[in-house]
């Protein structure tokens, strides 16, 4: 969840589709030259790319990402693109694809369009200088919070600390820094809210009850700790979970988390966590046994399809329906629009039987997951119409599945509980250094900190590399290659702002061949100043906001970095 310097191991994925067929394997944000009305938008990145099935998300590792395509099918990383149409004035960054790829992202665009509860929070390790490519998370931040929703932004002081091994006086001297640069770029703190990890004590308490219900084992198997993993390292961890959920401490509400790729894991693990603090688990059901989700999508499936077996169709039994099931050829088994492995049709069709004559009915499923004995009894009795009563669960036969989770989380938050909704996320591309290879504050010409002079920043830019030719005449003949160009990226995704127009016509330029490097690296340049002259006065001007933040600039904590060796 936090956006630090560390080179990054090997992730790979799709990114969203791109504006015109010729362009779809392209891996930056393109513009269609024979589309006049193309929108800026981004194509599914470098095919065949090295280590392309090697799909690995650490939040630890190290290098880039070479490709987005297997995110979307290892990990369940929706495209951006389909819910593009429900956000209100979407960020240039999503439009342009950008940001790629989402989780769950649906409720929060509904509650930032309808004017609903939402929030948005990020955090920040500070392990060194804020450069353009945190500029990113800064910015999704800030056009959240412009749009309704609460607005939290972080200092990942004990991940630091604990994982990087960094002191508690460099922590201070680049929390600073992250800070102002937030304020600068137009974080309203009267707002939102600005904290450590280690000053709030609400967080920490939230970390505590989180702790109790994760294991040694999803430590392993999530981040590959081992018996050489520190204490510190693993409590971060938790606290981080802690952080995500942290926005709805007060009220449950859709949250999104902006990050790149690599901080999925974390993610992941807060949703896990979100529903294993929650009172009721609420699923759709068929009979009164429980199945699992594959199960339960294929009874579905073959109730739908009752017509075809029951000798009443208003009423369908377990056992009709587990002979049609198992009769079924592979056409009927097509046609039921769900694809599954053999053996969940054969536990399915063995689960029918044993139901015998009890009839398959859809009803709503209320499972007591950490309830208290006054919640479930509190549920039951809010529960109106018709309605079963077991041992671990309720099954309601007069709701539907979204007003049935609402009740649940009455219930739970009028007994004690948080109610958490999952977590969403959104997923932007990393910036490719300036000199081809990774950003890295390791490599200072790679990057431009947002603590640069001016001149300095100018510099790097002339000195980047660029997607031209070998020559003029060469650039002329066959255009530029913007897609393979960090300093296209540059325009795409910082200096142009919101001029879609403009960053259109510096990509047809180039594949046009009417834009050669010289030129292009200039203008770009002089850009690049600019924006680093306004940021740093602007960084000046916000440095009395930040003194009367009620958030600590030097921390009382002491102690040696524990590292991870």
């Amino acid at each position: 969840m936090t956006r630090d310097d560390a080179p990054r191991r090997d992730e790979v994925g799709q990114a969203t589709p791109s504006v015109a067929e010729e362009t779809r394997d392209r891996k930056h944000p393109v513009h269609s030259a024979d589309d006049d009305t193309a929108s800026v938008a981004p194509d599914g990145g470098t095919e065949g790319a090295a280590g392309a099935d090697d799909v690995a998300l650490d939040p630890w590792g190290s290098s880039t990402v070479s490709d987005y395509r297997s995110l979307f099918e290892e990990f369940g990383i929706g495209e951006f693109d389909d819910v593009l149409s429900g956000v209100p004035k979407p960020h240039y960054l999503m439009r342009r694809g950008v940001i790629f790829g989402h989780r769950d992202y649906t409720p929060v665009a509904d509650a930032l369009r309808e004017g609903g509860d939402a929030a948005v929070l990020s955090g920040f390790m500070p392990t060194g200088d804020p450069h353009i490519g945190h500029k990113l998370v800064f910015d999704e931040i800030i056009w959240h919070q412009a749009r309704g929703a609460d607005a939290y932004g972080l200092i990942a002081d004990l991940e630091a600390h604990a994982a990087r091994g960094m002191t508690w006086t460099e922590i201070d001297d680049h929390a600073r820094d992250y800070l102002l640069s937030l304020l600068a770029l137009g974080f309203d703190p009267d707002e939102g809210e600005l904290y450590r990890q280690s000053e709030n004590r609400g967080l920490q308490d939230l970390a505590f009850e989180l702790g109790s219900k994760a294991n040694f084992s999803e430590f392993q198997g999530i981040y590959g700790f081992d018996g050489e993993t520190n204490v510190s390292h693993m409590q971060s961890v938790v606290t981080q979970m802690a952080d995500i959920l942290y926005p709805q401490l007060d009220a449950p509400k859709p949250t999104v988390i902006p990050v790149g790729p690599d901080q999925d894991p974390h993610v992941r693990f807060a949703r896990d966590l979100a529903a294993r603090m929650r009172y009721f688990k609420v699923t759709e059901a068929y009979a009164s046994f429980e199945l699992t989700d594959a199960e339960r999508a294929l009874a579905g499936a073959v109730y739908d399809e009752r017509d075809a077996y029951a000798d009443d169709p208003d009423r369908p039994r377990c056992e009709e329906a587990a002979a049609w099931l198992r009769d079924a050829d592979a056409d009927a088994l097509d046609a039921l629009g769900v694809v599954v492995a053999d053996d969940v049709r054969e536990s399915v069709a063995e689960t029918l039987d044993n139901a015998g004559m009890e009839p398959l009915r859809p009803r709503v499923r209320f499972l007591d997951a950490n309830a208290t004995d006054d919640a479930f009894e509190a549920l039951v009795e809010a529960i109106d119409g018709e309605k079963r009563r077991y041992d671990a669960h309720v099954d309601a036969f007069d709701l539907d599945p979204e007003a049935a989770e609402e009740l649940a989380r009455e219930v739970e938050l009028d007994h004690g509980g948080y109610g958490f909704v999952a977590p969403s996320s959104i997923y932007h591309r990393f910036m490719t250094g300036l000199t081809g290879g990774k950003m890295s504050s390791s490599i200072p010409a790679s990057h431009i900190s947002l603590l640069d002079d001016p001149e300095e920043g100018y510099d790097k830019v002339t000195a980047a590399t660029t997607g031209g030719r070998d020559t003029a005449e060469k650039q002329r003949e066959l255009g530029g290659e913007a897609d393979e160009c960090p300093v296209y990226e540059l325009y795409a995704y910082l200096l142009v702002g919101d001029d879609d127009e403009f960053a259109k016509r510096v990509y047809d330029e180039c594949v046009g061949g009417e834009r050669l490097c010289g030129g292009c690296k200039e203008q770009a340049a002089e850009l690049m100043r600019e924006f680093l002259e306004d940021h740093q006065e602007k960084r000046e001007e916000a440095e009395a906001l930040l003194e009367d933040l009620d958030i600590s600039l030097e921390s009382s904590r002491r102690g040696v970095a524990p590292g991870d060796e």
